[in-house]
């Protein structure tokens, strides 16, 4: 085993990473320092600073990263209107990079040769965190537990924390959990009766939205505003990206917006399902299709929709930092430069409905577009050679074919 002198581990102060920290302490020997990441998951994160501190790690970063997760992640991406597969808003897979970078800046802060995460060997979040690592500092060790020692099963697992005296909370012990993973845009479940596709998922899976036959029965009506394609106003007042979101989260929630149960193909090869709640997330994929539908030019807005499905597997597949993906970035961030204005939207039983929107930099001409009387010149003769010239190759290829 090659020697290493520090270790920098992605903590959450669960049950796999406290029982990943003791691994590595007993495994290499050597210092520890944990990395908890704030992405807005709601939880209290002071337990995980208390239960590294009881394994003896001298060296523990707590770090509030909402503002610069959505800043720098979630809005380029929103940008590109990115869906994966066509329904997915990337919630786990957007994270994992920022997570992935300030390991890596911790590392190279305290001298570690090495960063460890705790995801597994049948998952995509192994391969988003070390693809980020190779782009970030090839230099830098990776450490997968999960793919390097012998436990093999839940029930091992426990008797490793038993053994070493890990503490377990009691809703641990009983029958595997779901597995969820939340941040400020969204919360995934997946794991027990989920596997079965066939099975009808519990109500108190969904945590962030209620059920939208439960939602209010009147419709609420929100505006949002855009500057160059990104959300920076809620019913007219500014707010910073994270506190937008928040903003957004929970009016969507209460109407019960934004709820998926997917079954997706994962990079490494199996399908799997999952229940997804991103009640802001799909408010705001909305509102910017709206701004964009009156702000950009016809041919940029469907080479922008071209591209998105191959952006948006970049992201699920962990190639955030590689090139093609900054060279798409590129061509979607030029196309936002007139996106402003704003959108106004109605909340209701599960549905965010754009139904109106305003900009100083509209494309859309009422006085071209009408039915009536127009001070702007067309001759609808030009139509005429428009379509016989769009029509020569059909005529060409029916002629050939004896039509």
């Amino acid at each position: 085993m090659t020697k290493i002198e520090k270790i920098v581990l992605s903590y959450s102060g669960g049950l796999d990473t406290s029982i990943i920290l003791k691994w590595l302490q007993e495994t290499y020997g050597c210092e520890v320092v944990t990395f908890t990441a704030d992405l807005g998951q709601g939880e209290e994160l002071e337990p995980a600073r208390a239960k590294a501190e009881m394994s003896g790690v001298k060296d523990i970063r707590i770090v509030d990263l909402r503002e610069e997760f959505v800043r720098d992640f979630v809005f380029p991406m929103l940008r590109a209107n990115a869906l994966y597969e066509g329904q997915y808003l990337l919630g786990t897979s957007i994270a994992r990079p920022l997570i992935a970078r300030h390991l890596v800046g911790i590392a190279r802060e305290v001298g570690a040769d090495a960063v460890a995460h705790g995801a597994t060997g049948k998952g995509n979040d192994q391969i988003r965190f070390e693809l980020a690592v190779n782009a970030l500092d090839p230099s830098i060790k990776v450490i997968a537990p999960w793919r390097q020692w012998n436990i093999r099963s839940r029930l091992q697992l426990l008797e490793y924390a038993e053994k070493h005296r890990i503490p377990v909370p009691s809703d641990k012990r009983g029958e595997a959990p779901f597995s969820i993973d939340a941040n400020l845009l969204h919360t995934s479940t997946e794991g027990k009766n989920l596997e079965n596709p066939a099975e009808v998922a519990p109500d108190h899976v969904y945590q962030r939205t209620v059920d939208p036959v439960d939602a209010p029965d009147t419709p609420e009506i929100i505006t949002v505003g855009f500057e160059r394609g990104d959300p920076v106003s809620v019913n007219g007042k500014a707010m910073t990206p994270a506190a937008l979101l928040t903003e957004l989260n929970g009016l969507g929630g209460r109407h019960g917006v934004g709820r998926l149960d997917l079954v997706e193909n994962r990079f490494i090869g199996m399908k799997s399902r999952g229940i997804y709640e991103t009640p802001g997330g799909t408010i705001l994929l909305a509102a910017h299709r709206g701004i964009e539908s009156i702000t950009l030019d016809r041919a940029a807005a469907h080479l922008k929709d071209e591209i998105m499905p191959r952006y948006a597997e970049l992201i699920y597949n962990g190639f955030w930092f590689a090139p093609e993906r900054e060279m798409l970035q590129a061509l979607i961030d030029h196309s936002q430069a007139f996106v402003s204005g704003e959108v106004t939207l109605r909340l209701y039983k599960g549905s965010a409905s754009v139904i109106s929107r305003t900009s100083p930099c509209s494309l859309y001409s009422a006085d071209l577009v009408t039915f009536e009387e127009s001070t702007i010149a067309f001759d609808h003769h030009d139509a005429e050679g428009f379509i016989r010239l769009n029509g020569l190759r059909l005529r060409s290829w029916a002629a050939r074919n004896g039509r």
